[in-house]
Parts: C-alpha cells; sequence; structure tokens
C-alpha cells in the first residue's frame, strides 16, 4: 500500500511548525516527522528516519523545497536517492510532484542548473588558482620540513643514536614526515651524492684520523741501448 510521508523543518525551537503541519495533514500525509535544525546542519535525525521508513511506491511530502535540501545540489541528490529508490516527491507550495511527468522535467531542469551552477564554481576557482601561481603564490600551508630540518634528520638518523620517534619529537614533526623526506632524498641521485657528501666532510664525534703512511716507488734506471744483456752465472756462452 502507497503511503505519503510528510516532513517539517523549522531552525529554532521558537519558530512554530503548525504551518507546514496544517498543509501536510491537508495533503492527507499518513505520518508527519518534525526537525527543529539549521538547514546547514548534516545531521537531522527526523530527516534520516523518514527516509529510512520510506518503502517503494511512497511519496515524500514538504512544504516547501527549501525544508528539505541544505542546498540546491543536496536537494537534487536526495531526490535522485529517492528516485533511485521508486520513491516520489511532492512539494506543494512549488507544486512539483516527481510522479507526474511534468514533476520529473521540473526535476531534471533543477538538475541542469546545479551542474551550471557547480561549473561556474570550478571555473571560478581554477581561474583564481592560475592568477595566484603566476604572481608567485601557490597555497597551501608551507612544509612542515625545511631543507635545514631535513638534514638534521639525516645527520641525526645516520648517527644510529636517535629513533625516528625521537627525530620527530625533536624537530616537531610526523614520523611519516621524516620517513617521506628521507626517502624522497635518497630516491634522489643529486640529493644522495650531496648528502653523502656532507656527511663525508664531517666525522663523526670521537673519530680519528688514521696516520698516513707515504709510500715513494723510484722509477726504474733507463738502460744504455749499446749495453747487453749479460748471461747468468753457470750457463755457457753463446756461440757466436
Amino acid at each position: 500500500m502507497q503511503h505519503l510521508l510528510g516532513y517539517a523543518r523549522v531552525s529554532t525551537a521558537d519558530q512554530n511548525p503548525d504551518l507546514q503541519l496544517d498543509a501536510l495533514r491537508a495533503a492527507k500525509c499518513y505520518r508527519l516527522f518534525v526537525d527543529t535544525a539549521s538547514g546547514a546542519l548534516d545531521e537531522r535525525p527526523q530527516l534520516a528516519k523518514v527516509l529510512d521508513q520510506l518503502r517503494p511506491g511512497d511519496t515524500l511530502v514538504v512544504w516547501k523545497l527549501d525544508r528539505l535540501g541544505r542546498s540546491l545540489r543536496h536537494l537534487i541528490d536526495t531526490i535522485a536517492e529517492l528516485q533511485r529508490r521508486d520513491v516520489g516527491f511532492r512539494s506543494l507550495q512549488e507544486n512539483i510532484d516527481t510522479t507526474t511527468p511534468g514533476g520529473k522535467l521540473i526535476f531534471h531542469i533543477f538538475g541542469a542548473l546545479a551542474e551550471f551552477e557547480r561549473d561556474l564554481i570550478r571555473q571560478r576557482t581554477l581561474a583564481g588558482l592560475a592568477s595566484a601561481r603566476a604572481r608567485g603564490r601557490t597555497g597551501g600551508r608551507p612544509p612542515s620540513m625545511t631543507p635545514n630540518k631535513i638534514a638534521l634528520a639525516r645527520q641525526l638518523y645516520d648517527s644510529r643514536q636517535h629513533t625516528l620517534a625521537e627525530i620527530a619529537r625533536t624537530l616537531g614533526v610526523s614520523r611519516a614526515s621524516i620517513y617521506r623526506h628521507l626517502a624522497a632524498q635518497d630516491a634522489s641521485p643529486v640529493l644522495s651524492s650531496l648528502a653523502t657528501d656532507a656527511r663525508a666532510a664531517v666525522p663523526p664525534p670521537g673519530h680519528h684520523d688514521p696516520p698516513v703512511v707515504s709510500v715513494v716507488v723510484a722509477p726504474p734506471k733507463p738502460t744504455s741501448p749499446s749495453s747487453k744483456p749479460r748471461p747468468a752465472p753457470g750457463r755457457p756462452h753463446p756461440p757466436r
């Protein structure tokens, strides 16, 4: 059996929902659900309750469109979800009924307008970001790991005297940041070679260089072209 379920909403406790409830009763609603909450709030318990109790073939009835949706996009998404569940929607003041062909047409027009509005917002956002980048502003918060912090983290890590948790606590960053930046440094050949040279240039504490032993090898003396090799002792002279 198909039922009409009514939903009403007022923003504050001082407001009276009687006007909405009288209109919903006149529309022959089977049950009524009332929320006292701002339309901008995500959580409205009575709305969640009525949406849960709707069954295929039922119809959700509201006094005005703004009583249901927080925004045009939220309204379109809610009605689209009702259509997917084979649930109708009626707005008494706007005379919209998605169970009729005219109501479906108006709903699709609203959907097109919402899509158009979202595209305009996206275009304005992209244009603003491009203008900011042209002026040298990249946006976002500053990086937590500066080059000095990365170098200090590398030095503390290579000393093998501190854990990653201690290094992160000392630098005031998370362990994930330490992992990410040290891994990026090792993955980059240029950064890795610079880090290796820097570590090699600074000896660890308590380190003593071993003594340097110089070995000088004298070059062999040149032999005269006229000199002949002398035979080994004990061997006969070759015949002339």
